[in-house]
């Protein structure tokens, strides 16, 4: 069935959709991106300000607006929820694979477009993060956009041997500076910086061979600022230029710094990649090698996407972040290398190499042994608590989950997706063990998030959630001790505070406060807190402890 582009397109938005939307809600925010960003945007609504980013009523430094003007829209249309929170990124997700399938197809053709969009919607953490609250796949998306339109600009000025490239080099100029505005917009400068360093590596790769004007480079520049100056010279011109300076110093303070609890060993963004990008990062091996190219823009659109992945590891190996998704820009060239296999595999430009087949038996067998236990773990985990030594990690463990059992079906699916794709690989049916492994995959992220993630969740902050939750509407404080959280400001509908003193710890345990105060704690933390007599412990509840300080009469 030899179906059209626009066909192609209309079927894989339905698709996306289908994986992406559904069960977007079944489960709360995940402390602590996931309550920070919506919380934001709650308090952005709430304070009718959408200039400037906060969170607990005061500035926060750290993002630009342009997700959190997402969550806005979608909370103005479904509400203050983990829906809305979510639906950003499931819209992205529906976009994300139709760019990939689009210019798979105008780099190659439409086989390798399918491909790719399979590679991207069928790998876990790809597929997994377009069902979260967070800003990176959004920014990841710009930032490629921006990326790509400079390699088509590269090719039409510099006259590769490639079709279909209509426009004038000035256009892909402009727009890959649109698209980088954007992407500053969604995550801030880090999209810049490592758009440079790209271009900077393929200058070193091209020896030093000038392949762009410099008039267009300043016109891109121009471009990108104009975009940007819809948030920088908006605020600056409305409330001066303050708040922007101290977001400017946090950007740089994260390239030179980094927490001490975020600090990762020199290669856990490999790690993850590997396990995270299942089973596009183990495809995609061969591709980092030496292929047989059809054409000169095939050689070099490989040699650009094999750029980007090396530049995105080695910045964020070198930040030392152990940040999961902080690596997720990498997601693009990866789901393209291991398209990229398949695709010269069927056309006989590559020999299959038999050591992916293993690789996937092996990492895939690991994934699927987890998820086939975790429902046998669910119904012993309480047996198994003596056996931990964590504190907090036995308290929540005490937790009342239900586990049928029924839950290890994920883990088979998985299992089963495995076995027929690589029997098809074996007998070089290649396309069709990319259906079977892709489809298998996005199959089990469906599920897993619909059986697996509310019950985990359960365990992690559940008792937390309830709590706060139950404190909306009551006049009271309500606080954490001992850990940081943001769920008490987004679970609470937390109003704006009308008494500074609130935000004081001390007088919060120790002042005459003004109505009831109300404080979560962890077990292994809130020894801490007995000094102060005049909490009162409501009740402890997996892991967590609840307490509560009167108005002193």
């Amino acid at each position: 069935m030899n179906l059209s582009k626009p066909r192609i397109v209309l079927l894989i938005a339905v698709l996306a959709a289908i994986f992406f939307i559904p069960f977007l809600g079944h489960v709360h925010l995940f402390d602590w991106d996931e309550i920070n960003f919506a919380e934001c945007a709650r308090e952005m609504m709430k304070l009718d300000e959408y200039s400037r980013v906060y969170i607990n009523f005061k500035p926060f430094w750290e993002k630009p607006p342009m997700f959190l003007w997402m969550q806005i829209m979608a909370m103005k249309t479904f509400g203050v929820n983990e829906f809305a929170a979510r639906f950003p990124n499931a819209i992205c997700g529906i976009v994300t694979l139709i760019v990939v399938f689009l210019c798979g197809s105008k780099i190659y053709d439409k086989k390798f477009g399918i491909l790719w969009a399979l590679a991207f919607g069928g790998s876990l953490f790809p597929n997994m993060y377009f069902k979260s609250g967070i800003i990176d796949p959004w920014f990841n998306l710009f930032t490629f956009l921006s990326l790509f339109n400079f390699i088509l600009y590269h090719w039409s000025r510099n006259g590769f041997d490639k079709e279909g490239l209509r426009k004038t080099p000035i256009r892909y100029v402009i727009w890959s500076g649109v698209f980088m505005g954007l992407a500053v917009l969604a995550k801030g400068q880090v999209s810049l910086m490592v758009f440079l360093l790209c271009l900077g590596a393929y200058l070193i790769y091209n020896r030093f061979k000038i392949y762009f004007n410099w008039w267009h480079a300043i016109l891109f520049l121009i471009i990108a600022a104009a975009v940007t100056s819809i948030w920088y010279g908006y605020e600056t011109a409305k409330n001066g230029p303050s708040f922007i300076l101290e977001f400017l110093k946090y950007q740089y303070r994260l390239f030179t710094t980094h927490d001490a609890d975020q600090k990762g060993f020199w290669g856990y963004h490999y790690v993850v990649l590997l396990i995270g990008c299942f089973p596009a990062s183990l495809i995609a091996i061969p591709s980092f090698f030496k292929t047989n190219y059809s054409s000169r823009y095939d050689k070099d659109f490989k040699k650009w996407m094999q750029i980007l992945f090396w530049v995105v590891t080695i910045l964020f190996t070198i930040v030392q972040s152990r940040i999961i998704h902080y690596s997720s820009m990498a997601w693009f060239p990866l789901t393209f290398l291991a398209a990229y296999s398949i695709y010269k595999w069927d056309l006989k430009q590559l020999d299959y190499k038999k050591y992916v087949g293993v690789f996937i038996a092996i990492l895939g067998g690991i994934i699927s042994l987890l998820l086939l236990a975790v429902p046998y773990i669910g119904m012993n985990v309480k047996k198994l608590a003596p056996y931990v030594e964590d504190k907090f990690a036995q308290g929540n463990m005490e937790a009342n989950v239900h586990w049928s059992g029924m839950e290890g079906i994920v883990g088979t699916i998985l299992v089963m997706s495995i076995v027929v794709g690589i029997i098809h690989f074996r007998k070089s049916n290649f396309k069709k063990a990319a259906w079977v492994l892709f489809g298998g995959t996005a199959i089990t992220v469906f599920m897993a998030s619909a059986v697996i993630v509310p019950k985990v969740e359960r365990y992690s902050q559940g008792a937390a959630i309830d709590f706060f939750i139950q404190r909306q509407g009551e006049d009271c404080y309500v606080n954490t001790l001992g850990y940081f959280s943001y769920a008490q400001l987004f679970y609470t509908k937390k109003e704006v505070p009308t008494n500074p003193n609130s935000y004081n710890e001390q007088w919060l345990l120790t002042g005459n406060i003004d109505k009831p105060a109300y404080f979560v704690s962890k077990v292994d933390r809130i020894e801490n807190y007995k000094k102060y007599t005049e909490l009162k412990e409501l009740y402890r509840k997996n892991g967590f402890v609840f307490l509560k300080r009167e108005v002193p009469r």
